[in-house]
């Protein structure tokens, strides 16, 4: 097979693991009677991405070849999201958990190792391109286009796939047993983390680079990718990574229960943004695969700046158009171009600097590196964002008769104001080195 097919299918098994219950959970977590806990089960991804893509980064560099690495991790994370669907299914459909402590433990224990193979993933494609004499910059991001392929992918499966006494089948009207309201969506996720563990062991060597000569401390321990912090532009392009990182959850988390929420109103009941939260959600990962394949052009004729200016002001617009949207027509054409922005707001800031990290770094240092800008994204970023956007919509909405309700669009509003400070303190402050990459030192 083709190497980069191979990979591109690593991608889309990588990302149709995240993509079974990103969106979507907050639906199930309401149900299960851990609705007021939203914000801290995508905080949890955060937390954990502040240590675990570093450490497996480390393991990465020094001791087991990341594309095995990527393996175990979703094996360890398959059994975990495995064990909550089994206590989802123990305690019943349409039932409260009996132990949610336990639920989030299992949950927990799953992106803990799930985490840290995103930047594996990355790491493991560089790698492979480079040992078969190809170009990063123009041949992975249409490797990793399949990646968002395969999110959406089971952001429409979990939307309309449904399992009820008659049997399985699939609806895009109401029914409430489709996977997105229930545990089935962590039973889809873990079965296909069990399958990208067999499949990495398909892949071809990463063999690791070994450093010659005397090893400080910091090399041994794996640290040596902190030193990127003493180069002023690595240093802002990390803060503003993390800054970056608290928006990149808060759709992920309440976009669902935020459609949803419609259902409790006679007047939008009936629509399809409604009762298809999900799958009308998906739109983001399209455009996010459209923008990925823009990626290589932009980066080449705008550069690094530019592009990451891109991303944040389109965090605004994100945001924004959420805040004067509703499920019927017209106001349904705003969640259209919301998710439309998104490919930029996202992909335009996380494969960028993706691409950015692997050419400012040695190679010796490059999964650590990896970790390093997936902690700042998802770990440190994500865990402030997410956590204060939950203070925020539980400060301005509350659940009732199922459904997430209240003053939204002051929600929305609070964030995209956030995205545009950050946006124009990005704008002036980051100015990034004009010499060749090649003749900076590090």
């Amino acid at each position: 097979m083709n190497m980069k097919v191979r990979l591109a299918v690593m991608n889309f098994l990588e990302f149709a693991v995240w993509g079974a219950y990103l969106t979507c959970m907050g639906n199930y977590l309401g149900i299960a009677g851990l609705g007021d806990k939203i914000s801290w089960f995508y905080a949890i991804q955060g937390i954990v991405s502040i240590f675990m893509p570093t450490l497996m980064g480390i393991v990465a560099d020094k001791y087991i070849q990341p594309q095995r690495l990527l393996g175990l991790c979703h094996l360890v994370a398959g059994f975990f999201m495995i064990g909550c669907w089994w206590m989802g299914e123990n305690a019943g459909f349409g039932q409260e958990l009996t132990d949610k402590s336990l639920f989030i433990a299992m949950y927990t224990m799953s992106v803990a190792f799930y985490m840290p193979t995103i930047a594996l993933t990355n790491t493991a494609a560089f790698t492979i391109l480079k040992n078969n004499k190809m170009d990063t910059v123009k041949d992975f991001p249409p490797i990793r286009v399949l990646g968002t392929v395969g999110f959406i992918a089971t952001m429409w499966f979990v939307n309309c796939a449904y399992l009820d006494n008659s049997g399985f089948g699939f609806s895009l009207g109401e029914n409430e047993y489709k996977f997105q309201y229930t545990y089935m969506q962590f039973f889809v996720s873990g079965v296909l983390s069990l399958v990208l563990f067999a499949y990495c062991f398909t892949l071809p060597e990463c063999k690791l680079e070994k450093k010659e000569g005397k090893v400080s401390l910091l090399e041994t321990l794996g640290l040596d990718a902190f030193k990127l912090f003493k180069r002023r532009q690595m240093a802002l392009f990390f803060i503003f990574s993390a800054l970056l990182g608290m928006c990149l959850q808060v759709t992920n988390g309440f976009a669902g229960p935020f459609l949803t929420s419609f259902k409790g109103s006679p007047e939008f009941a009936d629509t399809f943004a409604a009762n298809n939260a999900t799958m009308l959600t998906s739109i983001s990962q399209i455009s996010e695969a459209l923008c990925i394949l823009m990626i290589p052009f932009f980066l080449k004729r705008f550069g690094i700046k530019v592009v990451m200016m891109m991303s944040l002001f389109a965090w605004v617009f994100r945001f924004g158009f959420f805040g004067i949207g509703d499920p019927a027509m017209p106001g349904v054409i705003f969640f259209i171009l919301s998710c439309v922005v998104y490919g930029v707001a996202f992909d335009f800031f996380n494969v960028s600097g993706g691409i950015f990290v692997d050419q400012e770094c040695e190679a010796n240092i490059k999964a650590s590196a990896q970790g390093l800008f997936m902690m700042m994204t998802n770990g440190l970023g994500a865990t402030i964002g997410t956590l204060a956007a939950g203070e925020v919509v539980n400060a301005y909405c509350q659940w009732e008769g199922g459904w997430l309700i209240g003053d939204w669009q002051t929600c929305w509003f609070t964030f995209a104001a956030f995205a545009l400070i950050v946006g124009i303190t990005f704008t002036i402050v980051f100015k990034p080195e004009k010499k060749p990459i090649n003749e900076i030192k590090h």
